[in-house]
């Protein structure tokens, strides 16, 4: 018997509002698919690690970003939950710290994804700026599919879903 396509994805959330539309549609696919889910929020050490060695930030604050930022991945996957809550879909959520590419592939690896999802690129965003990087790492690095969502009807879809 050939094993299903897709049973466990993994969905990259950093609050932006790609994010959450990917988010939305990983719980259309969860659903549909009967796939496990699981949504991650990497509070991005690494850069804060680098400001604070370019003395951008001193300690203290590096100390209260970090946990400013732990309060808001709460936040986000707290929200990505209820979102699955009202589709009847379970979902795991992972806070992880360090790089967003690193952890979001270990987290990958960990759950044994058969694919990652990512959201697309914001119209305002610079093609260099962190989230693209790291999801040009993810896209590099990671053993399996990843998916960028690029779907301008994710809201009517999971809507209907």
């Amino acid at each position: 018997m050939i094993k299903p396509l897709i049973s466990n994805l993994v969905v990259a959330v950093s609050g932006s509002d790609a994010s959450i539309l990917a988010a939305k549609y990983a719980i259309i696919m969860a659903k549909q698919y009967r796939c496990h889910l699981c949504a991650v929020y990497v509070v991005d050490t690494a850069t804060i690690r680098q400001l604070t060695l370019s003395k951008i930030f001193i300690q203290e604050e590096s100390l209260d970003y970090e946990r400013s930022l732990e309060t808001n991945g709460e936040r986000y996957l707290s929200f990505v939950e209820e979102l699955a809550r009202a589709k009847g879909v379970k979902i795991e959520r992972a806070i992880r710290k360090g790089a967003v590419y690193t952890e979001i592939l270990t987290v990958a690896d960990e759950k044994k994804a058969d694919l990652i999802i990512l959201g697309g690129w914001e119209k305002e965003r610079s093609a260099r700026d962190i989230i693209s990087h790291s999801h040009r790492e993810i896209m590099v690095n990671a053993k399996c599919s990843v998916f960028l969502v690029k779907e301008p009807l994710v809201d009517q879809l999971y809507k209907q879903a």
